[in-house]
């Protein structure tokens, strides 16, 4: 006879007397399985240490935004535009300012138009939202005067510039010789028109000494300082400078709430047509992004598969794409989209007057 007090050893169930209540078992999964659901829903809507992109609008440059025309330039002839040369934007949701819920990071990693980064890829730690928004704010302004300048050297109109010392580098090599607001006026006895002057003249000297002309305090002086080679062997003063322009006229930009230094290549863009004769778009639609400095030179911006799906999504055929960009490019371009590879601005107002013209992209470089 089978002993009631032990399980069987045959594998065979228990008798019903030794058997849990059921409903009791039936409770307490029951139970533990909303406590799990609650749980990994509280845990979905916990801020989440990522940063999400999303396609933004574009905006005309040689158009109007909320019917203000976005460049004017008082007091000079400016001739008439066609099409669009539009600069392109991303929505940035996630970091300081606005965090997203891990639900929401989930969502945008199943959706092709979105892109998902870590937060500590993005922003330097510790930065706040307020500090956030104070610098991509001034580097929209920067990013307008580089693109004011950038245009007139294009066109071959004067202007001036100075570079002032606004920061040091932790191992500068000028710290205690130059101070914070002097003003670099020449080097080596050639004056210093911009900042590709004394790059210039550092790596030629290949790290001896060079001779610096400051304005320091209203007197002129002069230093010495030994420059240092950088990790891609480029010497450098190891200072921050800020650079001040004296232009011939003014030029308006009129752009709220867009920021960060990506639309200078497209302003600067929009600011040559305007003062050139002839339409240089020819009716047709383009866009693109890219930062650009003084001497006209574009560099490489994040977030560039979602301004070109932005763009083809608001009509664009053609995107202007920095050099620097063309990694993430390959193989992401939206169909119906031409690109072009851009390094300046010389080669970015040929792209577009070629196009602009009816002809092909025979000759015109582009991403591969």
């Amino acid at each position: 006879m089978t002993d009631l007090t032990q399980p069987t050893t045959d594998g065979q169930q228990l008798p019903p007397a030794l058997r849990p209540p059921r409903n009791r078992r039936r409770t307490v999964m029951a139970g533990a399985g909303v406590v799990a659901a609650g749980l990994g829903l509280a845990g979905l809507l916990l801020p989440a240490p990522y940063v999400i992109e999303t396609p933004g609008p574009s905006f005309n440059t040689i158009g109007a935004v909320d019917d203000q025309t976005l460049i004017e330039i008082p007091g000079q002839k400016t001739y008439p535009t066609s099409g669009n040369l539009d600069l392109t934007t991303v929505y940035m949701s996630g970091g300081p300012r606005n965090p997203v819920r891990f639900f929401e990071v989930a969502a945008a990693w199943l959706d092709p138009d979105q892109s998902v980064a870590p937060e500590e890829l993005v922003y330097p730690p510790g930065v706040t939202g307020e500090e956030i928004q104070d610098q991509n704010a001034a580097a929209m302004t920067s990013s307008q005067e580089s693109s004011v300048a950038a245009a007139l050297e294009h066109l071959g109109v004067d202007f001036e510039q100075s570079l002032s010392v606004v920061g040091f580098a932790q191992d500068s090599a000028a710290r205690g010789v130059l101070q914070m607001d002097d003003v670099l006026q020449s080097v080596n006895g050639k004056p210093i028109t911009g900042i590709d002057v004394l790059r210039q003249e550092l790596n030629a000297g290949q790290g001896n000494p060079v001779e610096l002309g400051v304005r320091r305090a209203g007197e002129r002086i002069t230093v010495e300082v030994t420059p240092k080679a950088n990790d891609d062997g480029d010497f450098q003063l190891g200072v921050l400078l800020g650079t001040d322009f004296d232009f011939p006229f003014d030029v308006n930009i009129q752009l709220d709430n867009v920021g960060g230094p990506s639309a200078g290549l497209m302003f600067a863009l929009g600011i040559v047509d305007k003062l050139t004769p002839g339409e240089m778009t020819g009716g047709k639609h383009f866009a693109g992004t890219g930062t650009i400095d003084a001497a006209g030179n574009v560099g490489p911006i994040g977030g560039i598969v979602q301004k070109m799906d932005g763009a083809r999504q608001q009509g664009a055929t053609v995107f202007l794409a920095p050099a620097g960009n063309c990694g993430e490019v390959a193989g992401r371009v939206p169909d119906g989209m031409q690109v072009v590879k851009v390094e300046n601005l010389d080669g970015a107002v040929e792209a577009v007057e070629q196009l602009g013209r009816g002809g092909g992209a025979a000759g015109l470089p582009s991403c591969g």
